[in-house]
């Protein structure tokens, strides 16, 4: 066990190598990785935590879902490691080179995930013409083009012209055609994004372009709002469905951990402010929110939907079990 201090590089390097196997495995004893990777369960403990804190916009469904509890070890797949990864060539050259430093580590397993993923990735870049075992390709960029319905939907905000689109959602994995008022066109996080009126919420929502598959105008325009921006880092996919919580103090992190539309104090029945707060907040999906409410225990009470909490009792059910 290597139980002395280890600096950030190494911590990351170990846990190129870690999260994969995890990410297979699903759940497993703190001791087994500990083991496994030969650190101390603190050790593992401390880097988990961590990384339960990293991810991408919206920072619902794009976080890295890991969580130590009562001598387990639990690892959800965010979405995304479900996606294509789109790269620069320096940015794949620069994974590939950390990758392959993270192989020589204790645990790593070349017919693993991460063996796999890194034969895939230099496979890849040599398919492009790059050359994966020398710098000769030092400093090239490859620019991405923005989806092809990217401009149809910038000349529609200049319009104020209504739209309807067939959008796909991954947390219910269809497609749905929607009424929208595009207002604001923006990139991030290397995606690219429309602000939008949308008619079937009543709201206004952000959608990525690259998951609307058709666009056509209604003939319908409206005016322009000329201070339509980019929202805050916090934003979410206008398809994910929602969930109605009331948090007690303790558990009141999780509106500046993660997006939510709205915010309330909750008064008794007299009018009288308590410390309670009820928020609104969208769901990547049941096991995101069924985890989210174990970690939250008896801070947090479920309002909508009214069955939002049996795969939360279910999971503290299988987890108690482990320990019978």
């Amino acid at each position: 066990m290597r139980a002395g201090p280890r600096n950030a590089q190494d911590r990351v390097r170990q846990l190129l190598v870690m999260l994969p196997w995890l990410m297979e495995a699903g759940q497993v004893p703190l001791a087994e990785v500990a083991e496994r990777f030969g650190l101390t369960e603190a050790q593992v403990t401390k880097d988990l935590e961590l990384v339960a804190m990293c991810g991408l916009p919206p920072y619902v469904d794009e976080m890295i879902d890991v969580f130590v509890d009562e001598g387990m070890v639990f690892v959800g797949v965010p979405r995304l490691f479900t996606r294509p990864l789109r790269l620069t060539a320096p940015e794949g050259f620069a994974l590939l080179a950390a990758a392959r430093a993270s192989m020589e580590l204790p645990g790593a397993d070349p017919d693993g995930p991460l063996g796999r993923g890194l034969a895939k990735l230099a496979d890849a870049l040599g398919q492009a013409g790059l050359e994966t075992n020398g710098d000769r390709t030092a400093g090239v960029v490859v620019d991405l083009e923005r989806p092809a319905v990217t401009e149809e939907i910038v000349d529609a905000v200049a319009a104020g012209a209504e739209l309807e689109i067939d959008y796909y959602s991954p947390a219910r994995g269809e497609v749905a055609r929607r009424t929208i008022v595009p207002r604001h066109v923006f990139a991030s996080a290397g995606n690219w994004y429309v602000l939008a009126d949308d008619h079937r919420s009543g709201e206004r929502r952000t959608f990525r372009i690259d998951r609307i598959e058709s666009v056509a105008r209604t003939g319908v325009t409206h005016p322009i709002d000329p201070d339509a921006t980019a929202p805050d880092a916090f934003f979410a996919d206008a398809d994910l469905p929602r969930a109605r919580l009331q948090l007690q103090p303790r558990a009141q992190w999780v509106v500046d951990r993660y997006p939510v539309d709205s915010v309330e104090a909750v008064t008794t029945k007299r009018g009288r402010p308590t410390e309670v707060v009820e928020v609104v907040l969208p769901v990547a999906s049941e096991w995101w929110l069924d985890r989210l409410l174990v970690r939250l225990g008896p801070d947090v009470e479920v309002v909508e939907p009214r069955d939002g909490a049996d795969g939360a009792r279910a999971l503290a059910t299988s987890i108690l079990a482990n320990y019978e």
